[in-house]
């Protein structure tokens, strides 16, 4: 069974920053392109950031300089590290597998930024 379950999200004020992580499990992980996307309330889903089977990243413009994508292959684990929160970073964050033709989500995590 396929599980990817994110932590860390809540509350923090602009300029802030906080750290989101997901733990996957019953996927092969190291063999997985891991990235994290989000929802604003009334917008569609967007990739934030991916991170490669190699380490390769990329980014959002958006999010280019404040965020960083890390993946722990020891631990099937793929963090956010988010600096410099902004109002406009409000929204539920979600952790995404890819692995030939198959995708995974998680449930998401709520990211509040707000004074």
């Amino acid at each position: 069974q396929v599980q990817l379950v994110e932590s860390g999200g809540g509350l923090v004020q602009p300029g802030e920053s906080l750290r989101l992580s997901c733990a996957a499990s019953g996927i092969i992980f190291r063999a997985s392109i891991m990235g994290w996307y989000r929802q604003a309330s009334g917008k569609e889903r967007e990739m934030v950031a991916s991170i490669s089977i190699g380490g390769g990243t990329s980014y959002a413009d958006s999010v280019q300089g404040r965020f960083t994508i890390s993946r722990d292959n020891a631990k099937n684990t793929v963090d956010l590290q988010m600096n410099s929160l902004k109002y406009e970073d409000t929204a539920v964050y979600y952790c995404r597998s890819r692995f030939g033709g198959d995708s995974y989500w998680g449930q998401g995590t709520l990211v509040t930024v707000s004074s």
